[in-house]
């Protein structure tokens, strides 16, 4: 068993490193979106409020799998070709980027809205005050379902192995079909998901240490 876990743990390893690449590039564009949606869904304009109140509410309804199916062998048909990897991280960032605007509109809405007008009263604009002082505090806020949000971001990667993307998932399905050592492989994998889940928990929960002192 020994000799099999010193086969297979580098095989592995090269497939961690394509979930993490997927995993950290997800995140980021499922951030940047979500922050873009929260904005939006906080407009002055109902007609903007509503419209992407719904474009949130279907990509929570879509599965995940679905959007990257679509990605990948859909858009295709429309002339646009993508690479496995960037339709799984395209897909991914596009799923949590919903989850990833509740996150910011729910800490945007909880800054208290007195430190808002202070700020006007002594002449702020409007995109310094967001910038100054309602994003800084709404981060505080959002922090810890935004660690949550990237945890499970970490973990749905591997369903980007259903589109052929060599992430750690798919190096075990492949490893685990060749030498039917099931057990070994599976268990490898998901002590390997393990080692990198726990760090990420345990920065989220320093990060909320520090803001909460502070």
């Amino acid at each position: 068993m020994w000799d099999n876990i010193m086969v297979f743990l580098p095989l592995l390893l090269k497939g961690a490193v394509v979930t993490l690449q997927v995993t950290a590039l997800a995140v980021l564009l499922s951030t940047l979106l979500g922050l873009l949606w929260a904005l939006l869904q906080l407009s002055r304009w109902p007609a903007v409020r509503s419209a992407t109140r719904w474009a949130v509410n279907v990509l929570r309804s879509l599965p995940i799998v679905i959007l990257l199916f679509y990605f990948y062998f859909v858009m295709p048909d429309l002339g646009i070709n993508l690479s496995a990897f960037t339709a799984g991280v395209i897909g991914l960032g596009l799923a949590y980027s919903a989850y990833q605007a509740e996150n910011f509109r729910s800490g945007i809405e909880a800054v208290d809205r007195g430190q808002r007008e202070a700020a006007q009263s002594i002449g702020m604009k409007e995109g310094l005050i967001l910038r100054r002082v309602v994003l800084p505090q709404a981060f505080k806020i959002a922090l810890p379902p935004y660690g949550n949000t990237f945890t499970m971001i970490l973990k749905d990667s591997s369903l980007v192995s259903t589109i052929t993307v060599a992430e750690m998932t798919h190096a075990g399905q492949l490893i685990a079909s060749s030498t039917y050592q099931n057990m070994t492989v599976y268990t490898l994998v998901a002590l390997l998901y393990v080692a990198m889940g726990l760090p990420l928990l345990y920065g989220v929960g320093r990060l909320e240490k520090r803001f909460a002192h502070r």
